[in-house]
């Protein structure tokens, strides 16, 4: 947001002047190892509601500039953190994920209200948005995608009276806003390291807002992770994009979790757990339609594969 009342700004006073218009550290049992990079280095880029139904590309705002990036479209609106391609092993397979953008902070109530035009408890501009279930999640992501003039990820038939999207699905391929999978979160979370935790043996509560009873805090209160990423441990759990299952043991290129089942997967930890649900390898699972204080969600921007 500030982002647009800068520009705003700017651009009054070029009419007025030209007349024109306009705490842990043992090691992992189950580390992800980096083997085509190491976290260290990163690059921020720095009232509107969904229909009930999307098709992925059908709504893209067709008057954006093409010679704006996407990345800059959605700088308007927050601020991104580049993540590189990484290879890396888990248990007894290998992973591969391919290069994305994160946003450096959970979404703001503030942002949340200015995309979807309401809120159901506001404790201010800058805390995380939280009582959304992951169907909220999804729509917040299309409609902030429709509002930089992108794809969109969700494709669905309709929403029903409890707010479920019907004959759901997710176009991976889209380039567009929507939540990061499982081991996009891991990386990110990770930022490069092996350790349990990404702030290694130094205080946890320098880097993390938990074991509390007062409900969440603003971001970027704490110190973040070696790639520019706040509260990727404790303030709000995040939500993911997949179902909740055993992982495969066998190689896997850009893996989106299980096809079906009853639980989305949650990870980070939120303001009331305790450290051990902070580790970067820990998940978390939760119904689609959960809402809690607890949890909220950051998003991410991929070119598609």
């Amino acid at each position: 947001m500030k982002h647009r009342f800068f520009c705003l700004l700017a651009t009054s006073l070029l009419a007025f002047v030209f007349g024109c218009t306009a705490d842990g550290s043992a090691v992992d049992s189950d580390p992800i190892a980096p083997e085509g990079g190491s976290g260290g280095s990163y690059t921020k880029s720095s009232e509107s509601k969904v229909p009930e139904s999307s098709s992925s590309g059908a709504e893209a705002d067709s008057t954006q500039d093409s010679t704006v990036s996407p990345l800059q479209r959605l700088s308007e609106y927050l601020d991104m953190v580049e993540v590189p391609a990484m290879e890396f092993s888990k248990g007894s397979a290998k992973y591969r994920i391919s290069a994305f953008s994160i946003g450096e902070t959970e979404v703001t109530q503030g942002l949340y209200r200015e995309v979807m035009g309401e809120i159901k408890e506001w404790l201010g501009e800058n805390h995380p948005v939280f009582n959304v279930s992951w169907y909220d999640a999804a729509l917040f992501c299309n409609a902030l995608s429709k509002l930089a003039g992108l794809d969109t990820a969700y494709v669905y038939e309709s929403v029903d009276a409890k707010g479920i999207l019907t004959n759901l699905s997710v176009n991976y391929a889209a380039k567009a806003v929507r939540l990061p999978t499982e081991m996009e979160w891991e990386v990110a979370a990770r930022a490069g390291t092996t350790t349990t935790y990404y702030w290694g043996t130094e205080t946890a509560s320098k880097y993390a807002y938990y074991a509390q009873s007062k409900g969440p805090v603003e971001v970027a209160g704490y110190l973040p992770n070696a790639y520019g990423l706040y509260d990727m441990g404790g303030n709000v759990a995040e939500w993911t994009n997949d179902w909740y299952a055993a992982y495969p043991t066998t190689a896997q290129e850009n893996y989106t979790g299980a096809k079906s089942g009853d639980y989305k997967v949650v990870r980070g930890g939120g303001w009331p757990d305790k450290a051990p649900a902070l580790a970067s390898a820990e998940r978390d699972k939760e119904n689609p339609k959960y809402r809690s204080q607890k949890v909220g969600f950051r998003v991410v921007f991929s070119e598609g594969f």
